[in-house]
């Protein structure tokens, strides 16, 4: 008898040994995963390619170690990159992975930094849709009394009021933010703050006023290394410099940026510092260095992604439908994962418990006993496992056909945005350039107006067409 406790002792012993090894091994490796995704984080304004690259990394040790936490940090890290590169599609789908796994595993805080990222998505394209996820949000934060957390949200809530126009309203929530970011010690997100407050102000003309914060801000980026945020704030200092006539600081200031911006190589700002620099050789009257550069905006197919909004909001949407769809489909494959382990668990233990009873006892009559229940307990399992291979076929046919279905929409989404993005701007940006050169008087009015008319009318012909492709459910592609 008193072998059998030694041995189980040991044993025991052994165990405990070997999971305290595997725990260490998995906290170091837990440690390396929120390492990287910080590592990438802090770079999102100089280098947002490498943010997705560190990301990534950490996500792929991450799922090694079944890590959910680091997972869905991981996605939402992608998606920052992402944001920072113009990939809104690639950032709604990181974003929405993210929060599903913040939602599995009831973190409201990262649900709340996830709402955030979500909201600045929508900025561009739906400003109370934008708003509506900050709200969400800035909940949290107050329930969790995490400032750290609120701080931004208010800044981009300014943001939001800002592109409403309500300045006042913007700046309000800018100081807010402002003073938070102080206490905070947050120098990165102080300099986003003050490049806000200068954009306000050069909206309300106190021209003064913004570009002493401008170039505060621009001061205090250049020291962190922050080659995004220096370059956005070289597109306000141009336009501010060349509504004033001061063109050569307008054009170091633009050289400048598209350097920056080649550097973080950001097609949206490269194209913005185009059609900057189309405005300022306008405004020296450089007609053939403005007629260039229209030219080039055009050839490239431009960057007016205003334009495009109305199609990246229905792209987004479409994408967060779809994801709302897997995620309830993950969570059903979840829950059967879990209810195998948690049985599994319950029939190892009830094993164990009758060894022990059986090497304590050591009474032929209990040995039968336990030799019955056992049988019991097999032929349950055996039939709880013929329930589960039937429920996980089931499921498995669910999940194949909704997954051709999303594959199907999200091919004629892909083909509807490519084809918008070809078909449409080349029309706006030439008509764009037309309006210009009329209000400078470089072409004859009938002359421009066949011209704008015609440009109405292929802009018109090709909605017309894409107006068919889309309700024409037989065809497969553009």
């Amino acid at each position: 008898m008193k072998k059998s406790f030694l041995l189980i002792f040991w044993v025991f012993l052994a165990l405990s040994s070997f999971a305290k090894g595997i725990d260490d091994s998995a906290g170091l490796d837990t440690n390396k995963v929120i390492k990287l995704n910080k590592q990438g984080f802090a770079i999102r304004f100089t280098n947002p390619h490498q943010t997705v690259i560190d990301a990534g990394k950490a996500l792929e040790i991450a799922q090694k170690l079944n890590y959910e936490v680091g997972i869905a940090e991981s996605w939402r890290i992608m998606g920052i990159g992402n944001y920072y590169l113009s990939q809104y599609v690639k950032a709604i789908d990181n974003y929405l992975t993210a929060l599903s796994y913040f939602e599995k595993i009831n973190d409201l805080r990262g649900q709340g930094k996830v709402y955030n990222n979500i909201g600045n998505l929508y900025r561009d394209n739906d400003l109370d849709q934008a708003l509506e996820y900050f709200q969400k949000s800035l909940a949290i934060a107050k329930k969790l009394s995490d400032n750290k957390l609120m701080a931004p949200i208010y800044m981009n809530m300014g943001n939001v009021y800002y592109s409403k126009k309500s300045f006042n309203q913007a700046l309000s929530f800018y100081n807010k933010s402002n003073e938070m970011f102080i206490a905070l010690k947050d120098s990165v997100n102080l300099v986003q703050c003050m490049q806000n407050k200068g954009v306000v102000y050069y909206s309300l003309n106190q021209f003064e006023k913004a570009e002493s914060l401008l170039l505060a801000a621009n001061a205090g980026a250049q020291k962190l290394d922050l080659n995004e945020s220096v370059a956005r704030i070289d597109l306000t200092l141009a336009d501010l410099y060349i509504r004033q006539n001061k063109f050569n600081e307008a054009e170091k200031t633009i050289a400048e940026g598209v350097n920056l911006s080649n550097i973080v190589n950001n097609d949206k700002t490269k194209y913005d510092f185009k059609y900057t620099s189309f405005q300022l050789d306008l405004k020296q009257k450089n007609y053939e260095h403005a007629l260039n550069h229209l030219y080039n905006i055009y050839k490239q197919d431009s960057a007016v992604y205003r334009e495009n909004s109305s199609t990246q909001i229905n792209l987004i949407q479409e994408q967060f439908k779809q994801q709302a769809r897997q995620r309830e489909t993950e969570i059903l494959r979840q829950r059967q994962k879990y209810d195998r382990v948690r049985f599994w668990g319950v029939t190892i233990m009830a094993g164990l418990l009758l060894i022990l009873v059986a090497v304590l006892i050591n009474n032929v009559k209990r040995k039968a006993r336990t030799n019955i229940q056992l049988t019991n307990l097999n032929a349950e399992v055996s039939r709880q496992k013929d329930n589960l291979d039937r429920i996980n076929h089931h499921l498995e046919e669910i999940i194949d056909e909704r997954t051709k279905d999303l594959q199907v929409k999200n091919k004629k989404l892909s083909e509807y945005s490519s084809y918008l993005s070809h078909q449409i701007r080349g029309p706006i940006a030439t008509l764009k350039g037309l309006m210009n050169l009329e209000k400078e008087g470089l072409v004859d009015q009938p002359e421009c107006i066949r011209m704008m008319n015609k440009c109405v009318g292929e802009i018109d012909d090709k909605i017309i067409e894409m107006s068919d492709m889309l309700h024409d459910p037989g065809r497969k592609g553009f």
